[in-house]
C-alpha cells in the first residue's frame, strides 16, 4: 500500500486529547508512528499549537522524524488562501484555515485531514476550495476527517 502523505491541521492534533475525537485521531497517530502514512504538518500549523497545552503539543514528538513533513511559509499559499477568501469560500475571520487548505494543495498531500467541520470538511466548501484550486491551475484535494481515512484503508 502506498504510504499516504497526510496533511494534520492543528484540531486533529488537539483531537489526540479531546474525549470526542480522541480515538480516530489517536489511531491515525499509530500510523504515522508506525511510518505507515507521512504526517504532513507547516510552519503555520505548528504557531496555532505554541499556545495548546502541553500534552497536546507532545503529540508532535510522538512521531519518528522520519515519518514526517514540515512544509516552510509560502507566498505562493498565502496568495491561494487569499484567492479562497476573494472568491467567498471562507470570509476573512477563517484566513488560517483557508491557508491550512493552501498549504496542503501546494504540497500535493493525499489528503488534508481535520475536525473543523464549519471551514474545512464541509461538503460545499471542499467543492468551492477545489473549483478555486482548478481555476488556478492547482489539483483537487482530497479533505476528510480522521476517521474516514482511516476506514478507507
Amino acid at each position: 500500500m502506498k504510504k499516504l502523505r497526510i496533511y494534520v491541521d492543528a484540531s486533529v492534533v488537539g483531537g489526540c486529547e479531546d474525549m470526542e475525537f480522541s480515538a480516530d485521531s489517536l489511531a491515525l497517530w499509530s500510523r504515522f508512528e508506525r511510518g505507515d502514512h507521512i504526517a504532513v504538518f507547516s510552519a503555520h500549523t505548528l504557531r496555532e499549537l505554541e499556545g495548546a497545552p502541553e500534552p497536546v503539543r507532545d503529540q508532535l514528538l510522538r512521531i519518528p522524524p522520519l515519518h514526517v513533513v514540515i512544509l516552510g511559509d509560502s507566498e505562493e499559499a498565502s496568495e491561494l488562501a487569499g484567492a479562497y477568501l476573494a472568491h467567498g469560500v471562507v470570509g476573512p475571520g477563517s484566513t488560517s484555515d483557508a491557508l491550512h487548505v493552501a498549504l496542503a494543495t501546494m504540497s500535493h498531500a493525499d489528503v488534508l485531514v481535520s475536525w473543523n467541520f464549519k471551514h474545512i470538511v464541509n461538503l460545499g466548501r471542499i467543492r468551492q476550495f477545489n473549483a478555486v484550486n482548478l481555476e488556478m491551475g492547482y489539483g483537487i484535494l482530497e479533505i476528510r476527517t480522521p476517521k474516514e481515512v482511516l476506514s478507507y484503508e
